[in-house]
C-alpha cells in the first residue's frame, strides 16, 4: 500500500506596504506652518532694527526677538521630530519625514535637509519637483535620501499650539511695525526740529565764534571756546594761540547764506557762506569765506560747534580767485 503524504501548504504573507507618499499640498501646508511665522518675525525684527540704529535698547530687543524666533524654528524643525515624531506643521497636516527604509532621520540629517532646501529655494523648481517626481521628492530629499509620507495613525492635536504660534507671530510683527513706526516718526520729528533750530542758531554761533576784536581779544576768544564742544575746543584754542602770537586785527563775519545738509536729533551739518571785514581803516578789507560746520547738542541741550572746515579761504569779494 502506498502512503501519500500531503505537503503542507504555505501561504505567502506580503509585508504591509509603507505609508503612502504625502501629496504636495500637505507638504506645502506643513512647511508653511513650521517656517513662515518665524520667518515673518525675523524679517520684521530685522527691518525694525535697521531703522533704529540710534536707539540701542530697541535695537537689542529686536535682535533678541529675532534670535529667539530662529531658535524656536530650529527646535520645532530639528529636535521636536526626533523626540515626539512630529513638528507642529507636520502634525497638523499628518505627514512625516522618513528615510527610504521608513526609519526616522536624525536631527543632523534634518538640519542638512533644511540646509539643502536652499537649493530648492534658489532654483524655485526644487519646491515644485514633487509634483511630477515618482517619489514626490524635492532636491533636498534626493540629496539626503528622504521622503515625506502620510503619518502612521492619527497625530496629536496640535491645532491650539498652531493657533497660538500664529497669534504670537502676528502680534510680534504688528508690534514691531508699530514700534518702528512710532520711533521713526519721533526721530523724523526730532530731525525736523533740529533743522529748524540749526537754521536759526547755526549761522549766529559760527559768526560769534569767528568774530573778534583786538581790544576784547581775551573775552572774544573765551566766548568762542564756549561755543565749541570738548572735541573741537582744543583745535580752536590752538588756532587762537597762533592769532595771539601774531598781530591780531579786527575780524568780523556775518552770514549771507546757509543750508542744513543733514540733521539728526543731536547732530547736524550746515554749509555757510560768510562775508566779513578784516582790519581797520585804512587797511580794512572785505572778505568772503565758505565753511562746513558740524554741530552737536550737549547734555545742557545747547548746540555747539563740533567741527569746522574752511572750504574756501577768506578772500576779497569779486577777486575771482
Amino acid at each position: 500500500m502506498t502512503v501519500v503524504v500531503e505537503e503542507p501548504q504555505t501561504t505567502a504573507v506580503s509585508e504591509s506596504p509603507p505609508n503612502p507618499l504625502a501629496p504636495w499640498r500637505l507638504r506645502a501646508g506643513a512647511i508653511s506652518v513650521d517656517v513662515l511665522p518665524g520667518a515673518a518675525v525675523v524679517a520684521t525684527m530685522a527691518l525694525v532694527a535697521l531703522s533704529l540704529p540710534q536707539h540701542p535698547v530697541w535695537w537689542w530687543v529686536c535682535v533678541a526677538i529675532g534670535g529667539l524666533a530662529i531658535l524656536l524654528m530650529l527646535l520645532n524643525r530639528l529636535l521636536l521630530p526626533t523626540v515626539t515624531g512630529w513638528s507642529l506643521g507636520r502634525a497638523l497636516f499628518g505627514v512625516a519625514v522618513t528615510r527610504r527604509d521608513g526609519s526616522a532621520p536624525t536631527p543632523w540629517a534634518l538640519l542638512l535637509r533644511d540646509l539643502a532646501h536652499l537649493l530648492d529655494t534658489a532654483s524655485v523648481v526644487g519646491w515644485l519637483w514633487p509634483l511630477w517626481d515618482s517619489r514626490g521628492r524635492t532636491f533636498a530629499d534626493m540629496l539626503l535620501r528622504t521622503e515625506v509620507r502620510r503619518a502612521d495613525g492619527p497625530g496629536p492635536n496640535v491645532r491650539p499650539w498652531v493657533l497660538g504660534v500664529l497669534a504670537t507671530a502676528t502680534s510680534l510683527c504688528l508690534g514691531g511695525a508699530a514700534v518702528g513706526g512710532v520711533v521713526v516718526y519721533a526721530q523724523d520729528r526730532a530731525s525736523q526740529q533740529t533743522t529748524a533750530e540749526i537754521a536759526v542758531q547755526g549761522p549766529k554761533i559760527v559768526a560769534q565764534m569767528l568774530t573778534y576784536d583786538p581790544k576784547s581779544l581775551a573775552g572774544d576768544f573765551a566766548r568762542a571756546r564756549s561755543l565749541a564742544t570738548d572735541k573741537y575746543r582744543g583745535q580752536l584754542a590752538a588756532q587762537q594761540e597762533i592769532v595771539q602770537k601774531g598781530h591780531p586785527v579786527i575780524n568780523e563775519y556775518w552770514p549771507v547764506n546757509s543750508a542744513v545738509l543733514d540733521a539728526a536729533p543731536d547732530r547736524a551739518t550746515m554749509l555757510l557762506f560768510l562775508q566779513g571785514r578784516r582790519g581797520a581803516a585804512p587797511d580794512e578789507r572785505y572778505i568772503t569765506a565758505t565753511v562746513r560746520v558740524v554741530f552737536a547738542k550737549g547734555g545742557d541741550n545747547r548746540w555747539r560747534v563740533d567741527d569746522l572746515a574752511v572750504l574756501t579761504k577768506p578772500k576779497p569779494p569779486g577777486s575771482g580767485k
